[in-house]
């Protein structure tokens, strides 16, 4: 589970105290992941990036509708919850990682940035729990 910026204004070298002015607004992202795959290779891409593994929404938040500041981000799945924190302890704030990003990728309107993903993911688990066929995963 996590929170998702959209992109609504481009650019490059954007500065941390102007980050937000390119923000439209946010949604939900899941990072599903194959432990399997990712394990088999050197990359990370086979194992994130298999065709629906990247679910957001369904919804859009504007900017102006949401406090970023302490937003909370939970995940369950089959009603169980697994994840549930805020983001208040995002390793890197949003107008940091809009900073960072933009210093080697410009960024336009639509592109989605992935905050990151708290602890509780299936992996994280002794032993492992991980996702089947059936599971229901609400973000």
């Amino acid at each position: 589970a996590e929170l998702a910026v959209v992109i609504g204004k481009a650019g490059r070298f954007i500065t941390a105290e102007r980050a937000l002015d390119h923000v439209f607004g946010y949604t939900v992202f899941n990072d599903v992941t194959a432990r399997d795959l990712q394990k088999k290779h050197k990359q990370w891409f086979l194992g994130k990036g298999i065709d629906g593994f990247g679910p957001i929404g369904p919804w859009i938040v504007t900017k102006d509708e949401l406090d970023i500041a302490n937003v909370e981000i939970t995940c369950t799945v089959n009603g169980e919850e697994r994840q549930k924190t805020s983001t208040k302890d995002l390793i890197f704030d949003i107008p940091t990682l809009i900073e960072v990003i933009s210093r080697s990728v410009t960024l336009l309107p639509g592109d989605i940035i992935a905050t990151g993903t708290p602890a509780g993911v299936g992996i994280g688990f002794e032993p492992p729990r991980f996702l089947k066929d059936g599971d229901k995963v609400v973000v």
